[in-house]
């Protein structure tokens, strides 16, 4: 369903259950930087009524789930850690060329919000599997469904707002190339890299 060309290697499960801590500050800041991206994109193309309307309510849950991986975090005895750079995001966002229409720009940011939730929901469905904390396996189960549903809506707005045709093609492209930076990741306790 996700459409993700390399899976992630089911061994990044055992470098996560040595370092639930990180694992879960950096999902709290994951989190974070969704609702973050949500309230981008409403500033940034109001004008799409239906897209601030989602938006909306994605900022509302992103930051809701913020805060349930932050009462994990407190109830295991720890503190938020800080936030570190996200190599997995920064190397994604370089795959399409910056300018171009608005309406270009707009569908690049909803194919990279897509994919970036697309794997989330596919390491989640690997934790929710694989996790010997079965608390923390059924959190990730219930929130994989969550990441499903918002890689879904992301790809059905470009899908909206772009040119079909194009669209799908720019997305198989970028699957592509994502495919690729994961090759060189899966090899740390974050939960895209």
């Amino acid at each position: 369903m996700l459409g993700l060309k390399l899976p992630t290697d089911p061994r990044w499960v055992n470098i996560v259950e040595k370092n639930i801590e990180d694992i879960l500050t950096d999902h709290a800041f994951c989190e974070q930087k969704a609702a973050s991206t949500a309230i981008s994109l409403i500033v940034s193309f109001p004008e799409y009524t239906e897209l601030v309307q989602e938006m909306t309510a994605l900022v509302k849950e992103e930051i809701s789930h913020f805060k349930m991986v932050h009462d994990k975090i407190i109830d295991r005895g720890w503190t938020l850690g800080r936030d570190r750079k996200d190599e997995y995001v920064i190397q994604l966002v370089n795959f399409f060329p910056k300018g171009g229409s608005r309406t270009t720009q707009l569908v690049h940011r909803l194919l990279y919000a897509a994919l970036i939730e697309a794997r989330s929901c596919e390491r989640f469905r690997l934790l929710s599997e694989a996790l010997e904390d079965q608390e923390l396996a059924a959190f990730y189960k219930n929130l994989m469904v969550s990441e499903a549903n918002h890689y879904t809506m992301f790809l059905g707005f470009a899908r909206k707002y772009g040119e079909r045709k194009e669209v799908d093609k720019k997305w198989h492209d970028l699957l592509d190339y994502e495919a690729k930076i994961m090759a060189d990741l899966g090899k740390s306790q974050t939960i895209h890299g």
